[in-house]
């Protein structure tokens, strides 16, 4: 057994109006209650605000899905940590595969943006994750090494406390593939065995790893049975309240 509370996490990308995500995140709160895993929705930035008034008297939390490292100035076009947090975010989505793949975001941008959510006292949700050719050439292992370092870099146990690793096979975000559960448990493993030989035991056993990649209520009991996923990354699924409520209520 273990105290970790299971985090199912929805990310919007880049979907819903305004008005389309206030009432998508009014009828998910209807049906969300305190017995449920913790629950975060992740909407477009312009969004956040709105949907945060729906929230606010529900145990859903707020998430925004990028964020920029520096506090404030001539930045066009970027969101600062203090931006996000008087919006009421409580997490942050970080080095999503889509922002590293179409928009060239480094890992050493990575670990600057954790580090700006950590000093804004917000939750970073870390995404790594490998892609198809490096799968299957045998670099999983190496990929997500490198992604872990570099992203956690100088950061004492401490300061990460509050972090949230998302395992996101590349090749299985939006493709309707879905690791299979010893591939899932196997990542998640080495994942758990890197910060405790990083870190420590403690530190290991207490940060939360989450599932990304086609996410489906058809599958995620499956999912959360393996010994170390705490939760679920989830990205269409989530889009629809039905959907993502079948998937929050896993476990009734």
């Amino acid at each position: 057994m273990t105290d970790r509370i299971p985090l199912i996490a929805g990310n919007w990308k880049m979907y819903k109006t305004l008005p389309e995500a206030v009432q998508t995140a009014m009828r998910l709160a209807e049906r969300v209650s305190v017995s449920t895993p913790e629950v975060m929705i992740a909407p477009s930035f312009i969004s956040l605000a709105s949907v945060f008034d729906v929230l606010r008297s529900t145990p859903i939390a707020l998430g925004a899905q990028n964020i920029f490292w520096e506090t404030e100035g001539a930045f066009t076009g970027e969101i600062s940590p203090a931006m996000l947090k008087s919006t009421g975010c409580r997490y942050v989505i970080i080095g999503h595969s889509e922002r590293r793949q179409i928009f060239a975001e480094t890992d050493e941008a990575v670990h600057k943006k954790i580090a700006a959510v950590l000093a804004a006292e917000m939750s970073p949700i870390l995404c790594i994750g490998e892609t198809e050719s490096q799968r299957d050439q045998n670099q999983t292992f190496m990929v997500l090494d490198k992604q872990i370092q570099l992203a956690l870099d100088e950061f004492s146990a401490s300061q990460i406390q509050c972090l949230v690793i998302a395992y996101e096979p590349v090749w299985a975000i939006g493709t309707g593939k879905t690791a299979s559960t010893g591939q899932i448990q196997e990542v998640h493993g080495f994942i758990r065995q890197w910060l405790a030989k990083r870190y420590n035991n403690a530190l290991a056993n207490s940060i939360r790893i989450l599932y990304g990649g086609s996410v489906k209520p058809q599958n995620i009991v499956d999912i959360m049975a393996l010994p170390d996923v705490d939760g679920a990354l989830v990205g269409g699924a989530s889009l629809q309240p039905e959907s993502f409520y079948s998937i929050i209520s896993y476990n009734q």
